[in-house]
């Protein structure tokens, strides 16, 4: 029996993602737990849908908030996920990446912060050394 080893990690899809929770585009890999929002501390977990329409690469990246940290703190930071966890499907190739679709769909309750979207924003002494 032999086991087949997939490189599963792709520079190019963490490039082009972003957290929609702060909108910070830098992420941790930690070993055997995942991969992490190095800003708020949300999860990602990329899987494969299960179409991809003629793409080279279609992916899930999931996004989970039970780590995330200070939600409460500073809400003009940082909007939380319905339910906390959202998905968006990414098309394309490596460079070339487009966002499909985000489930649940953006709209009056609720939209992903874009990315950079709270970069010109200071956070308050009181809240950045709690995040």
């Amino acid at each position: 029996m032999t086991l087949e080893v997939r490189d599963r990690h792709n520079e190019a899809l963490f490039e082009f993602l972003w957290c929609p929770v702060c909108g910070q585009e830098i992420f941790t890999h930690i070993p055997f737990e995942g991969v992490f929002c190095k800003n708020c501390n949300t999860q990602v977990e990329l899987q494969e849908p299960r179409e991809t329409r003629g793409y080279e690469e279609a992916v899930l990246a999931c996004f989970d908030t039970a780590t995330t940290w200070n939600l409460h703190v500073e809400e003009k930071l940082r909007r939380d996920l319905p339910d906390g966890s959202a998905r968006v499907k990414l098309f394309g190739a490596p460079d070339a990446y487009e966002v499909a679709w985000w489930s649940p769909e953006p709209g009056e309750d609720w939209k992903p912060v874009e990315r950079g979207e709270f970069d010109d924003i200071e956070e308050p002494s009181e809240v950045s050394h709690l995040a």
